[in-house]
């Protein structure tokens, strides 16, 4: 069983080293921050968190091939895996079409620019020069290559939502990390892996699949919903249908929660209309509120849970309260 926790780039980049030490020292095994448009850069964080740690492997979630060419992918990975003694993990997708808007960019044919950025980085992760052109990178040449010794080949994680870029981990990653709203949806995420497996002739448990919850855990439990009810009151309304769906939840819910905070600025009073079954697109309370519904993605085929945010009132306790009363407990069971 391996464990993770993931950052949004939102925090002040002097935190970033300290929750990465807390959770090295918590028992995780992946640390891993996202690159979200015009906020801190990931892979300057996660330098500063390799400088502050020993063994937790650092990884992005995620880079995409629009907004940053697969060579300077390559580079800083490759920087970032000599920094750290190899403790780099890459991870990669299309990218969100609204923050691509904001630069007048679209993620035209995603699941192909995906894919040919994974041979491309692959190639020149082995140092091979035998570039072919594809639909979405074209004029590689047999000059392509990485000019600074590499020790091993990075591991690369695809980030995913859809049914193809969910089969993409399957054909071609060497992990995924696909965002399961609500954390149930791990069984149907399983089975579009494993269909991208076998049509690839691949091990499906040669892939290292991350079961990305959101979480939210604190030793208060209404503090620790709260926390929870912010980031759904903010970004409820934009969720998909499909999404809807699985909670059992009708978007004329969210009208009234978008209106209060997109329209009259009151983040306190969308956060009120957040109902229970809104609340259980993640994990939410106390560890042992927890412990049930993790252990239903354990018994669904889960063998990598990942943390991510807002994680909890206050990200540093949760990570500790999690490494005190969680992941011990995961670690045991499988281990029997």
């Amino acid at each position: 069983m391996k464990f993770s926790v993931r950052f949004n780039n939102d925090l002040p980049i002097e935190h970033y080293p300290e929750l990465a030490r807390r959770a090295e020292r918590a028992g995780f095994d992946q640390f891993w921050v996202s690159n979200d448009l015009f906020l801190r850069n990931v892979w300057v964080i996660l330098a500063a968190a390799a400088q502050a740690t020993r063994q937790i492997q650092l990884g992005t979630c995620i880079v995409n091939p629009f907004t940053q060419h697969p060579a300077e992918i390559a580079m800083a990975a490759a920087t970032l895996d000599e920094l750290s003694g190899g403790r780099a993990l890459l991870g990669i997708s299309s990218g969100a079409d609204d923050f691509l808007s904001w630069v007048g960019l679209h993620a035209d044919r995603p699941v192909t620019a995906v894919r040919e950025t994974i041979y491309a980085l692959r190639r020149l992760f082995s140092g091979d020069r035998q570039h072919r052109d594809g639909q979405f990178l074209s004029g590689w040449t047999d000059a392509a290559y990485m000019r600074m010794p590499l020790t091993r080949h990075i591991p690369i994680y695809v980030g995913a939502m859809s049914p193809r870029m969910l089969e993409l981990i399957g054909s071609a990653a060497d992990g995924g990390l696909p965002l399961l709203f609500p954390p149930e949806h791990l069984a149907e995420v399983r089975t579009y892996i494993g269909t991208g497996a076998r049509n690839a002739g691949r091990d499906v448990a040669s892939v290292d699949v991350a079961a990305c919850i959101w979480c939210s855990v604190s030793t208060d439990r209404y503090r620790a919903e709260r926390a929870l009810r912010e980031k759904i009151a903010y970004y409820g309304h934009s969720l998909s249908p499909l999404i809807l769906q699985r909670l059992g939840v009708d978007r004329d819910e969210f009208e009234p929660i978008r209106r209060a905070v997109v329209e009259d600025r009151d983040l306190e009073r969308g956060m009120g209309m957040v109902t229970p079954a809104m609340l259980r697109i993640g994990v939410v309370g106390t560890a042992p509120d927890l412990i049930p519904r993790l252990e239903r993605l354990v018994e669904l085929g889960a063998r990598h849970l990942s943390f991510g945010p807002p994680l909890g009132p206050d990200p540093g306790e949760a990570i500790d309260v999690l490494g005190r009363d969680v992941l011990p407990r995961f670690r045991q069971s499988t281990a029997a």
